[in-house]
């Protein structure tokens, strides 16, 4: 039996870019929960630091994530991200859910 994934992806904006990051942000939201191994996809602004974005994102299985990094709404996400933040991606198996 395969295992669910979560990604957690932190976002610390570039200067003037919050804006941009955000919509982009906001914009692939739809596509990504719509994606048929996809579980949640929300996203989280940090209280101390408005300028940082946390995806906090659950699929089914690898599969699901392997599916989800080839679509249109990814590839584009994936091409302009690190002009609008840092990024730093980390991948979850389970450890200790509930």
């Amino acid at each position: 039996m395969s295992e669910p994934v979560k990604i957690m992806a932190i976002l610390s904006a570039r200067p003037n870019k919050t804006g941009d990051l955000a919509k982009l942000l906001v914009d692939m939201a739809p596509a990504c929960r719509a994606e048929p191994g996809n579980l949640r996809w929300d996203i989280w602004q940090d209280q101390g630091n408005p300028d940082r974005f946390v995806l906090d994102e659950l699929y089914r299985d690898s599969l699901a994530v392997t599916a989800h990094r080839e679509t249109a709404h990814y590839l584009n996400y994936f091409g302009v991200i690190n002009d609008l933040a840092e990024r730093t991606a980390l991948l979850l198996d389970p450890f200790e859910v509930a």
